[in-house]
């Protein structure tokens, strides 16, 4: 088969590889409908898991089941899934601890394009395909259905972290696909003045159709003036980090209210350290405390999201700025989330 891969840091391309094995609780899935990220950027060209050679791409995607194993019980050959971005090996300890995400070890529930061949190939591998696939609801949209694999639920955590209440003054800090979702999230949790804070046109229209009250443009000035200003002096309650980079958390720490929370989800692809203002961090003592998390995986947690979209909680289709047809414009569409034009939020490959 071919895929489209990370030849090794700062190269891409087209590969030929042997298709996947099926063990007996996985799955061998043939995509049709993938996303790039911004991940696969921090991946290729900042080299921000180290160096990968030969890996195919891609952690978001819509398919059909070409293949199950002898053991799989609720997954047949022809259904239509949905595959979350993060696959976790569901016996594992650390899922019986609550963090199945890190299954195997730090971030090891992320395998696509991390420890193994992504979606980005004719056909990829699931593994605990009973734990890892979700049917596709009757009458979902592509669009809506692979926003499921990854920014819905990453963006979503970020609310769940930062754990948002009824009538809190919320920062969502960056309104790129996961920050929107982080925007729509919080407004569903009872966010009262709902600050988003971004520069482009397009993502801050559409994070006030999620529910966003005021744009904060950091073009415009510095983004911690700007939210204390909105809210007299007092700073917000709970802040969900999105975007930016290892200086974001210091701006995160100054705005935010003694005793409040931030929710981080931000793939920080550089940088050494992440910076902590003493005196603003009550030194030491302010009770502001920081949650960081990767995104939850699995068939549940798709299917619930899922859920949401068909009841017309919210509607993720509304990421997709450029569609593309066809495998051949894998390439183009991963160039997008590296170059990021004034009009993308999100490009979408139908295949």
């Amino acid at each position: 088969m071919k895929g489209f891969a990370m030849l090794g840091i700062g190269k891409t391309g087209w590969i030929e590889k042997e298709r996947p094995e099926c063990g007996p609780l996985d799955a061998i899935v043939r995509p049709i409908a993938v996303s790039p990220c911004t991940s696969d950027v921090h991946t290729v060209w900042e080299g921000a898991i180290g160096e990968r050679t030969d890996m195919i791409l891609g952690h978001e995607a819509v398919g059909v089941v070409e293949e199950v194993g002898s053991l799989v019980k609720d997954f047949k050959v022809g259904d239509r899934v949905i595959v979350s971005a993060i696959t976790p090996d569901w016996s594992s300890l650390e899922a019986q601890a609550g963090y199945a995400m890190h299954s195997g070890g730090m971030l090891a529930g992320w395998k696509f394009s991390n420890f193994k061949d992504g979606v980005f190939g004719e056909y990829f591998h699931v593994n605990d395909a009973d734990g890892n696939l979700a049917l596709l609801p009757e009458g979902m949209s592509l669009e809506a259905a692979t926003m499921v694999c990854d920014m819905m639920p990453t963006g979503f955590h970020g609310a769940e972290l930062a754990d948002i209440q009824y009538g809190d003054d919320v920062c969502v800090i960056g309104i790129g696909p996961v920050g929107l979702m982080a925007v729509a999230a919080s407004a569903l949790k009872g966010a009262a003045k709902l600050m988003a804070v971004g520069s482009r046109a397009n993502c801050a229209a559409l994070a006030q159709e999620y529910g966003a009250t005021d744009i904060i443009n950091y073009k415009k000035g510095d983004i911690v003036e700007q939210v204390m200003d909105l809210t007299h002096g007092k700073g917000v309650d709970r802040i969900v980090i999105a975007g930016g980079n290892v200086d974001t958390m210091d701006q995160a720490i100054r705005m935010l209210k003694p005793g409040g929370t931030i929710g981080n989800v931000n793939y920080l692809g550089s940088g050494d350290y992440v910076r902590i203002p003493r005196e603003e961090w009550g030194c030491g003592m302010s009770h502001k405390k920081i949650h960081c998390g990767l995104m939850p995986g699995g068939r549940l947690r798709s299917e619930k999201l899922a859920a949401m979209i068909t009841a017309g909680r919210v509607d993720p289709g509304k990421l997709i700025t450029h569609k593309f047809n066809g495998f051949e414009n894998m390439e183009e569409s991963l160039l997008l989330m590296k170059d990021k034009p004034a009009d993308l939020i999100k490009p979408l490959v139908i295949l």
